[in-house]
């Protein structure tokens, strides 16, 4: 089976597609899969079999590549690719895989990888609309099947107008080996690790912090990650109105650092307003740090597995949970993380994940009875 994966950029490794595209195609190819990506501009390289293309500088944000396009056709025409799995919307690279399944006959399968939701739709929306029905809507329109991470990912799909069968697997995860060692501190860290965005909810947290610092003196913020540097500037700024303590701004960690941080938080939070998986509440799970995140993230686990908090959009929620959160024994925050570490073992590694994957693409190439992650209606 000859997988190929589209997306328009894996270059920046702090966005969700750079880590769930590769790490997936690693999990199918360790399967036995034939899977590759193509990507346009540069790629790290983290993973195997990628090949890339140039961006063309006229109207570079939506990464026009006919060499990418040219070079999609001449596979497909002669029979190299079985399936064609597009992620993400709203640039050329995710318009090519429609045409090119259109023509050839193959099967097409999409991820919005979150570019459905109301939040997402809501950002350039006006350029957005244009391009729906000029160019996106018609190339997904035919789709074999969509693919989507989450239940709220499901419901976007069905409010879009698309009536093909949904695969519902969620991204994986990679498990550090060992058991993350966690000492008693007097000091303790709150963390934030992700994209400094306006979908992350990092003014939500400002303010919710300010009304708990006093509260719980032995606490710090720390927010790591990148960031367009305006929006940057305009968080450090709020932080200074607001009267932020004991609050520090850090730049982004990736590997073996970006563990680091997660094993040495006491809590993690992601304040978001929208997410279709949040792989950084994956990642500090499986690092053993229990999570504060909202309904905006796919993440009611939290709750049943006693891993964390799941909580309404807003500062007020949001203030509650850090309460809430704060006032536990350092043993109780130790035993809520130990418990999200064996939920990510027992659900979410990628060898579960890329199994499933593998099944999807069985069933979309060869049909027989439907996987039950499949809706059909």
């Amino acid at each position: 089976m000859n997988i190929t994966h589209i997306v328009p950029s894996i270059e920046e490794e702090a966005s969700g597609p750079s880590y769930s595209v590769q790490a997936l195609n690693i999990a199918l190819r360790s399967l036995g899969a034939h899977s590759r990506i193509a990507v346009t501009g540069v790629a790290p390289a983290i993973s195997e079999n990628i090949y890339t293309f140039p961006r063309q500088k006229f109207v570079f944000r939506l990464g026009r590549s006919p060499e990418m396009l040219r070079w999609l056709r001449n596979e497909a025409n002669g029979h190299k690719i079985d399936i064609l799995h597009s992620h993400s919307l709203w640039m050329m690279p995710n318009v090519y895989p429609g045409w090119v399944s259109r023509r050839s006959g193959t099967p097409l399968i999409v991820s919005p990888r979150g570019t459905l939701s109301s939040w997402a739709l809501q950002r350039s929306r006006y350029t957005k609309f244009a391009f729906w029905y000029v160019l996106q809507k018609r190339a997904i329109e035919n789709a074999t099947l969509f693919h989507v991470t989450s239940e709220d990912e499901y419901k976007d799909v069905r409010r879009a107008g698309f009536g093909q069968p949904v695969a519902i697997i969620p991204n994986g995860i990679n498990v550090a080996p060992g058991t993350p060692s966690r000492t008693v501190a007097e000091k303790k860290t709150l963390l934030f690790l992700g994209r400094i965005h306006p979908v992350k909810g990092v003014d939500n947290l400002l303010r919710a912090w300010v009304a708990v610092q006093q509260k719980f003196p032995q606490w710090h913020l720390l927010i790591v990650g990148p960031g367009d540097a305006d929006y940057l500037r305009e968080m450090l700024s709020l932080a200074t109105a607001l009267g932020a303590a004991r609050t520090n701004f850090h730049g982004p960690l990736y590997g073996a650092d970006k563990i680091a941080a997660f094993r040495a938080a006491d809590l993690f939070v992601l304040p978001t307003y929208s997410e279709n998986f949040g792989i950084a509440v994956a990642e500090a799970l499986a690092a053993e740090c229990p999570v504060i995140t909202t309904k905006g993230a796919p993440w009611s686990g939290l709750i049943s597995r006693q891993a964390g908090w799941w909580i309404d959009i807003g500062v007020a929620p949001l203030v509650s949970a850090f309460e809430q959160a704060m006032s536990q024994t350092p043993e109780t925050l130790r035993a809520m993380g130990a418990a999200g570490r064996v939920w990510m073992q027992d659900e979410f590694s990628w060898q579960n994940i890329g199994s499933r994957m593998v099944a999807t693409y069985s069933w979309v190439q060869n049909g027989g009875p439907i996987p039950p992650w499949i809706r059909i209606g």
